[in-house]
This record gives C-alpha cells, sequence and structure tokens, in this order.
C-alpha cells in the first residue's frame, strides 16, 4: 500500500532536502505544493526514524498517511500546549503565587509520569478557596492562542469539517478558547465552585482524561458522519494518546517524547495551519 509524506518547512523547502526525505523509502512520486510544502508519494512506509531525524535537522514538520484516506470530516484537539501556548492551570495557580509548584507536577502528567486523574485532583485541591472570577485576568493576561490556531479551525469548518475541543483543563476557560477560535463544540472538566464563587477544591465528576478523549473522538465523529478513521486528532501530552491512536492521522503538536513517538504526523518548527497542507486544505493564514 502506498504512503504519503507531507513535508512542511519552517523556511524554504529546497529541492535537496526534498532529496533526502525521498531517499528515505522506495520513493514514486514528488508533488511541490508551494515554497515551503510539498507530497512525496512511497510504494511502501518509509523509514520513519530517518524521517524524524531529517524533519528535525532541517526545521521541517512531516504527516505520514495512506493517500486515499486524507480527507477528514472531523478535527479534534487538545488545548492547552496545543490550541494555546499555556497550561491553564498552571497559569491560574501563577496568578496566586503556586506557579512553579503546580506546574512541575502538570509537567510530569504530560510526560506521563503520573497518572493524569490523581495529578489533576493534587493541583486542583491546592487551589481551594480561589476566587472564580480570577478565571477572565487569566485568559485576558496570560492565555494566549498559538500561531495558526483561528486559521487553522476557520478554514477547516469552511472546508466542511466538524471541529471539536476537547480538554483535561476546565471549563472556566474552555469555552472562552473554543469561542475565540470557532469551534463547533467543546468538552472539558468543571470545577466546583462553592456559593461564594470560590473554588472548593474538588473536580466534578467523571474527569475527562485519556479514555473520555477517545470516546469524545468516537461520539463526535458519529456526529460528523464519520468513522474514527475520517478523524484528525492533535495534542501534545500523555492524556492525548487515546485518541492520537484512534484517530485516522494523529498529529503531535510541540508533544512531549511519548506522544510525538505514537503520532502519525509532527508539527514542532512551523505552525498550526501545517495542519491545512497535511489534510491537502489550502492555507488561508488571512484568517489567523
Amino acid at each position: 500500500m502506498s504512503e504519503l509524506l507531507t513535508l512542511v518547512a519552517a523556511t524554504a523547502l529546497t529541492d535537496k532536502v526534498i532529496a533526502a526525505f525521498a531517499g528515505k523509502g522506495d520513493h514514486a512520486s514528488t508533488d511541490r505544493i508551494d515554497d515551503r510544502a510539498a507530497d512525496l508519494v512511497y510504494a511502501t512506509t518509509p523509514d520513519m526514524a530517518g524521517i524524524r531525524a531529517l524533519a528535525d535537522n532541517h526545521k521541517v514538520d512531516y504527516a505520514l498517511q495512506d493517500p486515499a484516506a486524507r480527507q477528514k470530516k472531523l478535527l479534534i484537539a487538545d488545548m492547552d500546549s496545543t490550541m494555546i501556548e499555556q497550561e491553564c492551570l498552571d497559569e491560574l495557580a501563577a496568578a496566586v503565587g503556586i506557579g512553579e509548584e503546580i506546574a512541575a507536577i502538570t509537567e510530569r502528567a504530560m510526560r506521563g509520569e503520573l497518572n493524569f486523574e490523581e495529578a489533576l485532583r493534587t493541583r486542583v485541591a491546592r487551589l481551594e478557596g480561589v476566587d472564580g472570577t480570577l478565571r477572565e485576568d487569566v485568559i485576558m493576561d496570560r492565555l494566549t492562542l498559538s500561531p495558526g490556531a483561528r486559521a487553522l479551525i476557520q478554514t477547516a469548518r469552511k472546508a466542511g469539517m466538524r471541529t471539536v475541543l476537547v480538554s483535561g483543563g476546565f471549563d472556566l476557560f474552555v469555552g472562552a478558547i473554543a469561542e475565540q477560535c470557532g469551534f463547533d463544540a467543546w468538552h472539558a472538566n468543571t470545577l466546583e465552585l462553592d456559593d461564594e464563587g470560590k473554588l472548593t477544591g474538588n473536580v466534578i465528576p467523571p474527569i475527562l482524561g485519556r479514555e473520555a478523549k477517545a470516546q469524545f473522538l468516537k461520539e463526535e465523529a458519529a456526529i460528523a458522519g464519520a468513522s474514527p478513521v475520517e478523524a484528525v486528532a492533535m495534542g501534545d501530552g500523555a492524556n492525548d494518546l487515546g485518541m492520537i491512536e484512534l484517530a485516522g492521522l494523529g498529529v503531535a503538536y510541540k508533544a512531549k517524547p511519548v506522544v510525538a513517538e505514537a503520532a502519525d504526523a509532527s508539527i514542532r518548527h512551523t505552525d498550526l495551519t501545517a495542519l491545512l497542507y497535511f489534510l491537502g486544505i489550502a492555507s488561508q493564514k488571512s484568517a489567523a
């Protein structure tokens, strides 16, 4: 079965670099998309270890997929450190003076070194008594969309895809980010507030983690009239692995090593609009 490798460079994608990638397998053809992107077709699966090494050396992002299944109906994405550049819980903690403590736990959980649910409960418990209205300041002052986020979602929707934000973060933040980007739907964890609007230190169950993200992919694919193979899933942390492995195209965005190894595609050197090249959709940066 043939395989399609799409390359997107941070700057110019030279013929010499394309030839280097072509040499990593039984190369059949090349279709240059523009001055920084190209599609390469191989008769069989190329040497992916070699592809990854070249991608890092030349600052090129890539996706390997079945060319017959390139068109997708669903785009489902993580939020923290994917659609936004921060971890919202870390930023909330930083706003009340315990940012370093919470960020250290977050980092270990995203690397898969800690149980996601236990790490989440531990971090949230340390925020007991924090005023929930602080989230508005965090959104305004601390959270920024990743480059290309709005262009990606708006262009995907114009192409007829259903777009869904699914986050192990919290409803206090996720709804606002989903609205900024233009997602069709979103799912998140819920922080419990007391009668005065302060955090109790508890998460209202069930906790949305790795298994729940994969389940939401199945449910949202059904809404889109698609199978999981017709979905693209993108994330950066260990709790994204379920949906990344289930989707027809799993994308690691500036991801932890365990995620990058499992994904079909990697975005590290460009921005989120690289995914539009992977899907065969023209990038529309004017929407960014």
